[in-house]
């Protein structure tokens, strides 16, 4: 079976190495542009681009999908089916159209909850206690398609979304190949999402990364766990504004109103939060190192 395949980062990577490791016939690999990154803005290929040159599978990073010129040159492979894992793109009906076997999708979440660009980092923030991967055949409409199997994985206690993504991945992958191994024998079958069911996850951006003490500890927590590695939340304290890389909720009755530091010592710096307290154990102050909090304390106290 022929199998053209489009993803971007780390997480589609999994998938493709595991399809090639499977004996997939993959004729061809669509991926973002090259991307600058750093300092020095240097160019970067994603790692589907870096894994695909490694395995010798043609590779292409087209800026347009809706000009022709894309579904021309897929047309051109004739596969039997495309698969897509984290692209980055919406496709246009003539490309999902092109494989007589259907264009299928392994997407981050139990859908049809957290349809949408970041449905990892959201089952986190949202302290959700399970996800998982979806297989789909894909539709006009965002992450809508036909169900065809999903995968449960339970969220651990401290994770962060980084580690949830890593891994989630070799269950996506594997996923990936039971699907197509199962459209290549004929026996998948698939249902309808429930729309009345549907959530969404939205891009994340630097906009959302400043911390809401008015929230329940458990919250503010997961918001932590959920921008970590990026936006990174962020938070005032002292009249510093940190980075905040890991917190915990402190089950404890608070009188003081949300946003007051409570305690700053060797635990960490314990803030009031809605319900509680929340404590902050790993921090970045500006121009700093990521540090643990006590550490910072050491050298710069924060008069409670």
């Amino acid at each position: 079976m022929r199998v053209f395949f489009m993803g971007t980062p780390d997480f589609a990577a999994a998938s493709l190495s595991a399809i090639l490791d499977a004996g997939f016939n993959v004729v061809g690999v669509f991926t973002q542009p090259d991307k600058p990154v750093g300092r020095k803005q240097i160019l970067e290929s994603p790692p589907v681009k870096k894994l695909a040159v490694s395995r010798g599978v043609p590779v292409w990073q087209p800026k347009k999908l809706r000009d022709g010129t894309a579904a021309e040159l897929i047309r051109s492979l004739k596969p039997d089916v495309i698969a897509v894992v984290a692209y980055g793109r919406i496709l246009p009906k003539e490309i999902l159209d092109i494989p007589p076997k259907g264009s299928i999708n392994i997407h981050g979440s139990l859908l049809p909850k957290y349809r949408g660009s970041a449905p990892i980092q959201w089952a986190v923030i949202n302290n959700e206690p399970v996800t998982g991967v979806t297989a789909m055949y894909m539709a006009e409409e965002l992450d809508a398609g036909d169900i065809i199997e999903k995968r449960e994985v339970p969220i651990l206690p401290e994770e962060t979304a980084g580690e949830l993504f890593e891994r989630l991945a070799p269950v996506g992958a594997r996923l990936l190949c039971d699907t197509l191994q199962g459209i290549d024998d004929g026996t998948v079958t698939s249902v309808p999402q429930n729309e009345a069911e549907a959530t969404f996850a939205p891009p994340l951006t630097r906009e959302l990364a400043e911390l809401d003490f008015s929230q329940p500890g458990a919250l503010v927590a997961s918001r932590v766990r959920g921008l970590d590695p990026w936006p990174v939340a962020t938070a005032e304290l002292a009249g510093v504004k940190f980075k905040i890389y890991k917190a915990y909720n402190t089950v404890k009755s608070v009188s003081a109103p949300p946003g007051t530091v409570l305690s700053a010592g060797k635990q960490g710096i314990e803030v009031a939060v809605s319900d509680g307290s929340v404590t902050i154990t790993r921090l970045q102050a500006p121009g700093g190192k990521q540090m643990a909090a006590a550490d910072y304390l050491r050298g710069h106290p924060i008069c409670v």
